[in-house]
């Protein structure tokens, strides 16, 4: 492992083409060199005869410019004039269109990372004025004086010390299982330990010196959410999962920390990347999913299944999303879990219902308010967009909102700012929209009593939950999660269910769909006394219909020895789609009374159906 060494200087470049010679010399083992200057510049004859002199050919050697190290990192950075070093301690910065390079005298455009910086102050031999004996002395002097620095930097140890520091750090860095990257403030990557060369499928030797960007934005790594000029570091998100796709072609899902290293002694700040490959825990959570709740979602069935693994892909970005739904069905349940799912975890998640507030009010709520904008406004108000930086806002019942209003939130998420009410500063702020509504916002559209544009502004990407009746299969499920949080909440045992119970659960349409089943078995829970949930236990609409006759009767424990199974009841060993079919006309298609018609239990049916559904 060999220690990088750039040696500097301005225009002319042969002091450090001799520095570089005479480290090659006396410390190829150790260290490679590299000379360069602020300018091009060829090889100085004079410079070429007195290296001569110690055995040592400089005349095919090619010194760099500055711009020419681009793509270069270096562990120590040896300047040797005035120049030279103020160039390495001026901060990076571009001209005003953002894209041009500044002058290079004035600009430090080139050395990446932070790199140990040096100076040695060495005269400039091709200044030297006088006969050509005089001039050739000037060079012999400038020449053993960086013989006699370099020395020095290798009999005291330094150069021993600093290859050896180097050492140990990368051998920490590759043990590590956390992927690391580092770059600096141009995006330049200067530091890319083993982990992240695994998780990535990049090579160390591909990205060092080259532009985040440049080498992960085809994979989905980076993006616009992690610029370093896009604010100061402490706005920079610190956690984002995300999905990439790797040099060979694989998919997988990563979580990213990105933390600012702050800049000290004048010099720029970095930024430091933390990857951890969660491909196999996501796949873990994914199959967990299917039988365990999800962000206190509950759901077996397919509709639900898509419905989280919507939730999951749309978190990694920061589209908006339109949901849709019939009350009830957990529209603010599924934009919670897009938040929580999504980097900006960690930020405020901030509802609000627009169908509750009249349009004077519901402005003042979503912009804020100056003191004195209106009668009442005693003091300025913050409204929930700047409640919401850093994190989500869900509009709750979109599809309420007045034309005029409508006209005021899309100018809003079109110029990405607002004026609090009454006020003139405009503000930004940094906010995901979520939209939700149980109306069909498209025919709103149709009808005109819905802005277009606004409509495809929030509806970037849809989602739709499934109402309850469609997914009765997971009622069960659903009864045991409403069970256990009463429990919880009131402090006493996890109420039981009868088989009849839940046989009526699951025959009903619940038109207010998991909230109605909430307040049912709530009012279930305070009438069964701790005793199991019955029929009669249920309200009344809800017991009084889920079967023809007004109340259930009770169950016998055991058949009497001469009884035989009612003729209606048909005992098949395997299902077929016309006999489920026919059960299904006859009762109605009430799935519940069909399964005990055909002679299976209602979970069979149910997995019947999922799997084979009927035309």
């Amino acid at each position: 492992m060999q220690l990088r060494v750039l040696f500097l200087c301005g225009g002319n470049s042969c002091r450090s083409q001799m520095a570089e010679g005479l480290l090659r010399s006396l410390a190829s083992e150790v260290a490679t060199a590299q000379s360069a200057g602020l300018t091009a510049e060829g090889v100085h004859p004079r410079a070429v005869e007195v290296m001569d002199e110690l055995g040592v050919d400089i005349s095919k050697h090619h010194s760099k410019a500055v711009p020419e190290l681009k793509a270069e990192t270096f562990d120590v950075v040896i300047t040797l004039c005035e120049p030279a070093r103020e160039y390495c301690l001026l901060p990076s910065a571009l001209t005003q269109d953002d894209q041009t390079p500044a002058d290079p005298l004035t600009h430090n455009p080139v050395i990446a990372g932070v790199p140990v910086l040096l100076h040695w102050s060495v005269s400039d031999p091709a200044e030297a004025a006088g006969s050509a004996e005089e001039v050739l002395a000037a060079f012999r002097q400038a020449r053993d004086r960086l013989r006699e620095r370099l020395r020095d930097f290798i009999d005291s140890g330094t150069l021993a010390a600093l290859t050896e520091s180097r050492r140990r750090f990368e051998t920490v860095l590759d043990s590590l299982d956390e992927g690391l990257f580092v770059h600096d403030e141009d995006r330049r990557i200067y530091l890319f330990n083993s982990a992240a060369e695994r998780i990535t499928g990049q090579s160390r030797d591909d990205v060092i010196g080259r532009d985040c960007h440049a080498v992960f934005s085809c994979g989905g790594l980076c993006s616009a959410q992690c610029q370093f000029r896009e604010g100061p570091p402490a706005k920079l998100r610190r956690d984002q999962e995300l999905r990439i796709t790797t040099k060979t072609g694989e998919e997988r899902r990563l979580e990213m920390r990105i933390s600012p290293l702050d800049a000290s002694m004048g010099r720029p700040g970095q930024i430091l990347a933390r990857l951890r490959d969660i491909t196999e825990l996501t796949s873990l959570r994914h199959e967990l999913r299917e039988s365990h709740s999800f962000h206190n979602m509950v759901g077996v069935s397919r509709s639900m299944r898509e419905t989280f693994e919507a939730i999951t892909q749309v978190a990694t970005s920061d589209y908006p999303v339109l949901i849709t739904g019939e009350s009830g069905a957990g529209k603010e349940l599924v934009a919670r879990a897009i938040h929580d799912e999504s980097s900006r975890k960690g930020g405020p998640f901030v509802p609000l219902n627009c169908g509750a507030l009249p349009d004077h009010i519901l402005e003042s709520e979503l912009f804020g308010h100056v003191r004195g904008a209106f009668t009442g406004a005693v003091q300025s108000r913050r409204g929930r967009f700047e409640l919401a930086d850093g994190g989500t806002l869900l509009l709750d019942e979109v599809g309420e909102l007045s034309p005029i209003f409508q006209v005021k939130l899309l100018r809003v998420l079109q110029e990405k700012s607002f004026e609090r009410v009454g006020g003139e500063r405009p503000i930004s702020v940094d906010v995901r929209v979520l939209a939700a509504t149980h109306r069909d916002l498209r025919q709103m559209v149709r009808e005109g009593s819905f802005r277009e544009d606004l409509f495809y502004r929030l509806a970037v990407v849809p989602i739709t939950v499934p109402a309850l009746r469609d997914r009765r299969e997971d009622v069960p499920e659903l009864t045991a999660h409403i069970l256990a949080k009463i429990a919880r909440e009131t402090d006493s045992p996890i109420a039981t269910v009868s088989a009849e119970t839940l046989d009526l659960l699951a025959a009903h349409d619940w038109p207010g769909n998991v909230r109605e089943l909430i307040n049912a078995l709530r009012f279930a829970s305070v009438r069964s006394r701790g005793e199991p949930i019955m029929p009669h236990h249920l309200p009344v609409e809800i017991h009084e219909t889920g079967w023809d006759q007004p109340t259930l009767p009770p169950r016998p424990s055991k058949p009497p020895p001469t009884s035989t199974p009612p003729p209606a009841i048909r005992r098949r060993e395997k299902l077929t789609s016309e006999a489920v079919r026919d059960a299904l006309v006859e009762t109605g298609g009430n799935k519940v009374r069909a399964a005990k018609l055909l002679g299976v239990g209602r979970a069979t049916l149910y997995r019947f159906l999922d799997r084979h559904p009927l035309p």
